[in-house]
């Protein structure tokens, strides 16, 4: 790799692991990267490519993944994991494996499902090589499924103490925002279930620790909450 992209790439690793992290530093250093990466014709490489250089570049490619995540641009995520599918499908026999490989399919899995692309989830998973489904980063996504279509709800809300080892913040983004989807599939049906309900009750209902915590919900939800009273 040239020194144009090895420096930066050194800076890259070591922002990301400095805590507490410089996630707008990370931001320039990914842009700089990828624009080298561009250059140096690794970002779509050919059969040529260097085998370290497209680690190198595979690794630039999965920590821009998780600062996507980590700085709640979703969409930037979605670039950084299409952009992964190349060394990960079409290198697969000649790249070592990543660690960071079945983290990051879970953690797609698990966006999925916060945006309730169920379908898209299930092709998803018919698409994952055989190695990849007993990962527990996939098998407690697929478990994720299984209990929101059986409305076990209850269960999702446990699963919150299971983050995946070593990205719980990434997952916590992800699961909060599962959580809000319940809620509001929750709260819809409550409202025709119930006249009204106590704060308390309703708190429980929604998985709230307080009624303070509903409240502060209710006022952000995108249809008002009816059922609610003191």
């Amino acid at each position: 790799m040239s020194q144009a992209l090895a420096q930066p790439y050194q800076q890259l690793k070591r922002a990301w692991e400095s805590r507490p992290q410089d996630q707008e530093k990370c931001g320039q250093l990914l842009t700089q990267l990828k624009l080298g990466l561009i250059e140096a014709g690794l970002l779509f490489p050919q059969s040529s490519a260097n085998t370290s250089d497209l680690e190198i570049t595979r690794e630039i490619l999965e920590i821009g993944a998780f600062w996507s995540i980590r700085v709640k641009d979703i969409s930037s995520f979605d670039r950084y994991y299409a952009q992964l599918q190349t060394f990960y499908t079409d290198y697969a026999g000649t790249l070592n494996a990543s660690p960071r490989e079945a983290p990051l399919q879970g953690l797609n899995l698990l966006r999925l499902l916060t945006q309730n692309r169920i379908a898209e989830f299930h092709t998803t998973i018919e698409g994952l090589p055989s190695s990849s489904l007993s990962s527990p980063y996939i098998q407690h996504t697929v478990n994720l499924e299984r209990w929101l279509m059986e409305g076990s709800y209850s269960k999702v809300w446990n699963a919150r103490k299971e983050p995946l080892p070593g990205y719980e913040q990434e997952y916590g983004y992800f699961m909060e925002s599962l959580m809000g989807t319940i809620r509001d599939e929750i709260a819809s049906c409550g409202e025709n279930a119930y006249e009204s309900l106590p704060l308390n009750d309703a708190a429980t209902l929604l998985f709230f620790n307080s009624p303070n915590d509903l409240l502060q919900f209710a006022q952000q939800a995108s249809t008002p909450l009816k059922l609610l009273r003191k």
